[in-house]
């Protein structure tokens, strides 16, 4: 499996044509306490770029938009229930949503672990 992360602060991580997707730490650092998850639709067809998703804190609404293109195929259920769960576990158990890549060059924009490093430095 490998790990990608956006300038947007999503990380990425590719299991052959499927992409599991969540927010990193330091996002959620800024976010401060995650009080709502609104994932999308199992079966919607994202666009890179789009809004996929909407994640709220006590201190402010922010949409995860889509890192690539392809379909939803699976929502974590986990966190829509218990959304306080990304302050816990944002790079792990806690990820969002899952798609199933329509265009897999589109990795080719995203950022390796040291270059996001190097970003939030």
């Amino acid at each position: 499996m490998t790990l990608y992360y956006t300038e947007d602060h999503e990380w990425l991580c590719r299991d052959g044509d499927t992409v599991t997707i969540g927010i990193t730490d330091h996002a959620q650092n800024q976010l401060g306490d995650v009080v709502f998850f609104e994932p999308p639709i199992i079966g919607q067809r994202l666009e890179k770029g789009e809004k996929a998703a909407v994640i709220e804190s006590v201190k402010a609404a922010s949409e995860i938009n889509a890192p690539l293109s392809g379909v939803v195929v699976e929502i974590n259920d986990a966190v829509v229930g218990d959304p306080s769960l990304v302050n816990k576990e944002a790079q792990s158990s806690a990820w969002m949503f899952k798609v199933r890549m329509s265009d897999e060059t589109e990795l080719n924009g995203l950022l390796n672990e040291p270059a996001y490093l190097q970003l939030i430095a």
